[in-house]
């Protein structure tokens, strides 16, 4: 009997039968737990949304208030307003025909706002410019309000109910005076439909919800609902009874008004699709039992297969046919370990292919970040514009080393492309004449320089960006701690068939034989990732010349100085004319 058993204990048969168990096992506990808290967690999601529709209400509120702010606040800055006042203010006296041109005013600015159903104009001694009547301000609103409204200097103020129009609400700012230093030149009172902050059918709300928008001071703006007092007195979010049915409570208080907006939703309207969850877990279930008891054999076949496959090219492999295994599975485990043992039969096979291309990808990658540590960005548009200003201005000579800038950047910015990292010596000289022009400024007749270029070297080709940091450093290091001038010498000589030699020097105060050590050997050690500090330009230009002339033995940067004489820092180039790429 055990015997027999044995043929059917295959891999793909325990899969089968484990699934099914298992399956079993978490049907069963899934269709009770979720029965029990499927329809909490509903309530739950029902109570989340509801509070994101009172914040989504609040917030179109806040947003209707903007509206009405941002049109009173015109009203407030329009120039006619603001002649009327002023002159006002000075002592004269308003004209009827000035007190009837703020009709036009008002209504021009009312047609754009549904919420706006009358503007009202005082002056600073609460007397009514428009509408033209002898009312006054205090017989609008209270004291208090013109007092908050002063406080605030032109923030509009929120008043409440109207008390001559019940249906009504006001609100109040102060008209600051723009040319007298923002003195209060009178007051606007704004009245406003409470309707235009009423709840929309958009939002998402039941028939049975009771909505209540109440002010900083519990006045009802707008409602829907009966209740409206009783949920004034509840505080925070809870679950209340509202003619016998149990609510539950939300509130969201605007940052901007200050206004809470209130929403109850029924109980049972959250709950309702408890039952219906019930059905579709037991439903589920049963199908899935099911499904899966046809399914599992088959599926347990697709795991098994793969592996199958694999392990027959694997035992090929054992045996020298070191091939790849083509086979794909819907598992995405069998894919990775297919994948995988794909991946170390390309690696094996191509090593010397690899390994090339990523020294080739790293030394070029070095090479671009040494060049990058001295090529910034700068702001053509801002030279360009200083330029033309000194030049209204008759700084002529400010004016043109402006424009020295601009050509000195313009050189330094690379586009990317590797044609433009090489250059002739002139032009690389031609920019270290520029730096130093710049330089100048600061140094004046302190700083010199002569630049010797023989004719049949000017077109040789160069790494840019090589000579200027050694003109900076000479500079730096070299002219700056003199008192008396100092010069820079830059020259290119020749020195064998298919050589020449590229020296800067400067006649500082040279360095010690101990320095010269420790500056060299920090020149070797420095590298891509250095740190900023001495020795920075001088370690980039040597790594970037070891790197573009590799197999040509140039040796990189060398220097030479005499304590007390100067310094010269010095390379050797390939007397080559044709384009850089053929270092690169």
């Amino acid at each position: 009997m055990v015997q027999r058993l044995k043929k059917y204990n295959t891999l793909r048969n325990q899969i089968s039968i484990v699934f099914l168990i298992v399956m079993v096992i978490v049907l069963g506990f899934v269709a009770v737990s979720t029965y029990h808290f499927g329809g909490q967690i509903l309530r739950d999601n029902a109570e989340r949304q509801l509070k994101q529709t009172a914040v989504q209400a609040s917030g179109k509120t806040d947003t209707l208030y903007d509206q009405i702010d941002l049109l009173t606040t015109q009203v407030a800055t329009n120039q006619s307003v603001q002649q009327l006042l002023t002159r006002l203010y000075d002592g004269e006296e308003a004209t009827f025909q000035q007190r009837q041109s703020l009709l036009t005013i008002g209504n021009t600015f009312q047609a754009y706002s549904d919420g706006i159903q009358s503007f009202e104009m005082y002056s600073a001694g609460n007397e009514r410019l428009f509408p033209l009547d002898d009312t006054y301000l205090y017989d609008r609103v209270a004291p208090y309000w013109v007092v908050r409204a002063d406080y605030e200097q032109g923030r509009q103020i929120w008043v409440g109910q109207d008390p001559q129009y019940p249906n009504s609400l006001l609100a109040i700012r102060r008209i600051s005076l723009i040319e007298r230093s923002f003195a209060s030149g009178g007051y606007l009172v704004i009245r406003i439909d409470p309707n235009y902050f009423r709840f929309s059918d958009g939002e998402r709300t039941e028939d049975r919800d009771a909505k209540v928008l109440a002010d900083s001071n519990d006045n009802i703006i707008t409602t829907n609902s009966d209740f409206a007092e009783v949920l004034l007195d509840q505080e925070g979010e809870q679950r209340i009874t509202l003619n016998g049915e149990e609510h539950i409570l939300v509130q969201e208080t605007s940052p901007v008004t200050g206004w809470t907006t209130y929403i109850a939703t029924p109980m049972t309207a959250l709950a309702s699709g408890a039952s219906v969850l019930g059905l579709i877990i037991l439903l589920s279930a049963v199908l899935g039992m099911i499904i899966f008891g046809a399914a599992s054999y088959g599926f347990s076949t697709v795991i098994t297969k793969p592996i199958f496959k694999l392990t027959e090219t694997m035992k090929k492999a054992r045996e020298g046919q070191l091939q790849k295994n083509k086979i794909r599975s819907s598992s995405i485990e069998i894919n990775e370990l297919n994948q995988t043992y794909n991946q170390m039969v390309e690696q094996t096979n191509h090593l010397i292919q690899v390994v090339y291309e990523k020294e080739l990808i790293q030394n070029r990658a070095e090479l671009k970040a040494l060049q990058a540590q001295i090529n910034p960005h700068f702001l053509f548009n801002t030279l360009n514009a200083l330029y033309w200003l000194l030049e209204e201005k008759d700084e002529s000579e400010l004016a043109e080393h402006v424009v020295t800038m601009s050509e000195l950047f313009r050189y330094t910015i690379a586009n990317g492309k590797r044609k433009n990292e090489w250059v002739t010596l002139q032009d690389e000289l031609e920019h270290a004449e520029r730096y130093m022009s710049v330089m100048k400024m600061r140094f004046g007749e302190r700083l010199k320089w002569k630049v010797i270029l023989p004719d049949q070297t000017k077109s040789i080709q160069i790494p840019k960006l090589m000579i200027q940091p050694l003109v900076e450093n000479a500079i730096m290091h070299g002219i700056e701690g003199k008192v008396k001038p100092g010069e820079i010498k830059i020259e290119v000589a020749e020195t064998e068939t298919d050589r020449v030699m590229v020296m800067v020097s400067d006649d500082g105060p040279g360095m010690s034989g101990e320095l010269l050590s420790q500056v060299t050997e920090a020149m070797k050690a420095e590298g891509i990732s250095s740190k900023k500090g001495n020795g920075v330009a001088l370690a980039n230009v040597h790594h970037r010349l070891l790197l573009h002339f590799a197999g040509h033995e140039t040796g990189g940067l060398k220097i030479d100085s005499v304590e007390g004489k100067g310094t010269m820092v010095y390379f050797e180039l390939p007397y080559y004319e044709s384009k850089g790429e053929r270092f690169g």
